[in-house]
């Protein structure tokens, strides 16, 4: 049984992450819309979302995910905005691992906001949920997505060769985890 974890975490005093819910189909929508060149070269999911109704059908799909104990997916919201997207993806709770996926709109990079919001997911995994490890992917070319891993001291574990099919082509990606052992000793100290 997946422990409850919050509706709501609030990252710091502006950013809060919210569980993905029907009523951010539409505010998702736009924000991918007017993102999609920026999240198209590193996303292969982004060519075919195109409609509100491509969103609502996303979302019950993360919400059944939720339901299976297999995901916890938000929307990231600065000052009441809606942001980007983060979420622990591949749930395994026999295993105690998981994934964290993230993408922000690109006038809000740079500002250390994943960075925060994968803290506060990476410190509910460990403590709510009970995992073990997390890791976070990235395309060997996407240095922006590997700084995050690294900042957070995360272990660089090695390359999945052709792990991703994004823009007609396969991608490389770097594997980073991190382990509750680990995370609570950086956090002690």
């Amino acid at each position: 049984m997946l422990p409850a974890m919050a509706i709501k975490l609030k990252v710091d005093e502006s950013i809060v992450l919210e569980l993905i819910d029907h009523h951010h189909a539409e505010t998702l929508c736009q924000l991918v819309k007017v993102n999609r060149q920026h999240l198209r070269e590193w996303l292969p999911w982004v060519d075919h979302m195109r409609s509100v109704d491509d969103f609502r059908k996303y979302i019950n799909g993360s919400k059944q995910r939720y339901v299976n104990h297999t995901e916890m997916g938000y929307v990231v919201m600065a000052n009441g905005v809606m942001i980007g997207r983060l979420g622990l993806y591949n749930i395994d709770l026999h295993n105690k691992s998981a994934s964290i996926g993230y993408w922000l709109s690109q006038q809000w990079l740079g500002k250390g906001i994943i960075t925060r919001c994968c803290k506060a997911v990476i410190d509910e995994g460990f403590r709510h949920l009970h995992l073990n490890r997390i890791e976070i992917r990235a395309a060997l070319e996407n240095y922006k997505s590997q700084a995050i891993p690294e900042r957070l001291g995360f272990k660089k574990e090695g390359i999945i060769r052709q792990g991703e099919f994004v823009n007609n082509q396969f991608v490389d990606l770097y594997v980073y985890s991190v382990l509750k052992e680990e995370w609570n000793h950086k956090t002690q100290h």
